[in-house]
């Protein structure tokens, strides 16, 4: 989370909606907490459209990744199973 990132704790979240969610849509993600431990996040709706719709298909993710022309020889044990008692 930026550095503008503020913990609210539940009550004054819920007390100050309103800024809560103005300050996530202009300073980025803001943290609630519950009995001091993290609890939830408010995020304005285009960085959640960010998270919830990924700009590539896994397929273009493998293509472009920097491993794609590192050649590894995956090959099968074709041995002989081992003996299991059930």
């Amino acid at each position: 989370m930026g550095n503008k990132t503020k913990k609210w704790q539940i009550q004054e979240a819920k007390s100050k909606f309103s800024e809560v969610v103005r300050r996530a849509s202009v300073d980025g993600p803001q943290m609630v907490t519950k009995n001091g431990k993290d609890f939830a996040v408010i995020l304005s709706a285009e960085d959640y459209r960010k998270l919830d719709f990924p700009k590539t298909s896994l397929v273009d993710f493998f293509q472009q990744s920097p491993l794609v022309d590192l050649n590894v020889d995956i090959k099968r044990d074709k041995s002989a199973m081992r003996d299991i008692k059930l």
